[in-house]
Parts: structure tokens; sequence; C-alpha cells
């Protein structure tokens, strides 16, 4: 029995010693492949390939020029800090337009207004600036909210222009330009917000209504904060932000924001610009024209002054010109949102089956919202309301005969 146990220990020591020569073994491969890892990164294999295109296309004394090793762009200015030349090392080269990325000439003429010392590459095109692997610095990884704003993305939501999310980041610094040349879907956007009349609800750029929430920074919430309960497909702000913009309602029921009846490009436009309104901590000699205030055009001043020294001069004091143009009055809106108030009488009738008068004193639908919120009236304030739409009705009747 004895003799029995000493050869079942035996056996046991034997199984204990193949297993921990495996374990070793597996081991030893295991450490020798994170050295080798380590030692052979992603980067050096571009920056082997980009001395072999250098050497051809230039000649090896060029290509022997070419630093080694992890390569780093810091501004102080902007707290920014990029490895992206480490892999693009050709990106400020002359004779490499036509070169595969990572080794492309980057186009000359932004370059020429935009140098990689001033402003990095990150600031612009987004990624993840400190990381040293392709995937992470072009920050497609799990919690990181800054991807490269390229063709990859572009791509994924369907963008007819793979390229046009990183307009996002140029926003940053020319936030308050009306037009920035290079930035097409920006200033359609902008555009947009002036045609649709959106500060008629909305605060942007610390001017407009209180109907709807202030958007002037709009770009500073974060994914987590935004109900993808009813967004169909992949779930992100671009997407909830297109959505919204597309039908309000859908995604917010309890919304008194209109369909505007946007077309994707309109509403992929839109959600960019809505997107770039963020806290940026630039320097002023980052902004073009030194300019950190959305001011009035000059039109737009004299237009409105002109209006206040009119007949309709009580609707532009009361804000109503916004939505609403009075005709007869010499009142035109920014946007025509709402209709001609120089209807008000009749329309409000055939709409809601109420006088101008009792719609008034118990508004409903948006303009329940609107006359609790922004444009309050008092009592004598909504007589005069009455009077002055009366009359505007009046010559609107004489214009019609």
């Amino acid at each position: 029995m004895n003799h029995k146990t000493i050869e079942e220990k035996l056996e046991f020591v034997k199984k204990d010693k193949l297993f921990l020569s495996v374990s070793g073994i597996l081991f030893l491969l295991v450490t020798a492949f994170g050295f080798y890892d380590y030692y052979t990164p992603e980067w050096r294999s571009y920056q082997s390939e980009f001395r072999d295109l250098v050497d051809e296309k230039f000649g090896p004394e060029r290509a022997a020029s070419i630093p080694a090793g992890l390569q780093q762009t810091y501004v102080p200015e902007l707290n920014v800090a990029d490895r992206c030349i480490t892999c693009h090392q050709g990106a400020e080269w002359k004779g490499l337009e036509n070169a595969p990325q990572p080794f492309r000439t980057h186009p000359t003429e932004i370059l020429e207004k935009h140098p990689i010392s001033k402003y990095g590459c990150t600031t612009c095109h987004g990624g993840q600036g400190y990381a040293t692997e392709m995937q992470a610095a072009h920050g497609f990884v799990e919690h990181w909210e800054k991807p490269l704003l390229g063709k990859e993305l572009g791509e994924f939501y369907v963008m007819s222009d793979k390229k046009a999310l990183m307009q996002m980041n140029c926003n940053s610094c020319h936030r308050y330009d009306k037009q920035t040349k290079g930035a097409d879907d920006i200033n359609r956007a902008k555009q947009l917000v002036m045609e649709k009349g959106c500060r008629a609800c909305h605060v942007i750029n610390g001017r407009g209504g209180t109907v709807g929430p202030d958007l002037t920074f709009e770009g500073e919430k974060s994914p987590e904060q935004f109900n993808y309960e009813r967004i169909k497909g992949f779930k992100s702000e671009f997407s909830w932000q297109v959505a919204h913009l597309k039908n309000p309602k859908e995604l917010v029921p309890e919304s008194v924001m209109p369909n505007f009846n946007f077309s994707s490009a309109d509403a992929q436009a839109l959600a960019m610009l809505v997107m770039s309104w963020k806290k940026a901590n630039v320097p002023i000699d980052y902004i073009p024209g030194h300019n950190f205030r959305d001011i009035p055009t000059q039109e737009e001043k004299e237009k409105e002054e002109r209006m206040l020294k009119g007949p309709g001069a009580f609707f532009v004091k009361k804000n109503c010109f916004v939505c609403h143009s009075v005709s007869t009055l010499g009142i035109e809106a920014a946007a025509q949102i709402g209709p001609d108030l120089a209807l008000a009488v009749e329309d409000v009738q055939s709409r809601f089956g109420r006088t101008l008068d009792d719609f008034l004193a118990r508004p409903t639908g948006t303009m329940e919202v609107v006359l609790s919120t922004m444009i309050t009236l008092t009592e004598e304030e909504r007589k005069e309301a009455i009077e002055k739409l009366r009359h505007a009705y009046e010559l609107k009747q004489k214009e019609l005969k």
C-alpha cells in the first residue's frame, strides 16, 4: 500500500515538473514578445518606410538627415503636446504631395496660416496627441471623446464631404467670423441660423430669446447628457443633434421647436456648428481680427434703428420682430418664422377660432411659452398691441382694395 503511494507521488512530481516547465517556457515567450513589442513599436516601421521613400526620391543624404525616435510638438499657448509627426514625418516636406499616408505633405496653403509649431496637429484634426500607436493616436478608443475628424469618421456618418467634421475645430477660433474660408459647411450652418431665426428662441453667443435652451456653450455637454432611447442606429452626440434638428418632437415630444424640414446635409452642418460652441481657451492672437463677440452687422443695426423710429416701434421694443413682420407698419422680420402680424386679426380667428383679444389674454401653443417667458405684456401693453394690430390690419385691407 505504501509502495503504491510512493509511485503515485513520483508520478505527481513528474506532472508537476512538466507543468512548471511548460509554464516557464510560456512565460519566457510572453516576456520575449513583450520586449520585442516594446523595442519594435509600430512607429519604427513607419519611420523606416519613410527613410526608404526619401532615399529613393531625394537620395541617401536627405534620408540620413531624418530624425529618428519619438517626435513631439509642444504648444504651451494651447497646452497641446502632439506626437503625430512621429509617423507623419513628411507633413512639412515639399515634393511628397502625392505620397501615401502617413508620409504625404500637408496642404501648404493651410500650413502657411496654421503652422504646426503654433497650432500642433490635434488642435485642428482631433485625435489623441500623446499616443504613439495609430489606433490610439487617431482617438478611436473607449472613453476618448475627441477622435480624429477625418475621412474615416466622415464616411461612418455618411457625410457628403468626408473631411467636413474638422470644421468643428476650425470654428473654435473662427466662431465669430461671418464667413470662414474653407469651412463651407460651418458657413452654411451660420447662414441657416440667420435665415431660420434661431435667436428668436435661443441665446446664441450671448444674444437671443429664452424660449429654448441657451446654446452659447452647447458643445460643452458630454455625450452622457443626451437621451439616446429614441435614436435609431449608432448612438452618439452627433447622431442625436442631427436627428433632433431633422425632427425635434421625435426626440423631445414636449419640444415647441418647429420642424424646419432640414435636409440631411443641412442638419449635419448645423450639428457641427452647435457642437463647435465650446468654452475655447484660445489666446487672442489666435482669434481672427481679435474679435471675441458676435457683433450685429452694420446693415442689421441700421435696419433696427430705422424700424425703431417708425409706426411699428412697439413690436421692435418688445422683440416681436424677431419672428414676425408687421408689413403695413414697416416691420420686417430677420427670419420669417411666424405669420405677418398685419393679418393677425383674421389669422387668429381662422386658426384658433378665437378673437385676437381673447387669444392674447389666454395664448396657447408656442405663443403661450413666448408670452410667458420672453415677451411679457402688462395689461396696458396688451391693449396697445391689440390696437396697433387692428390698425395694421385696416391698412392691409386698404392695400388689398
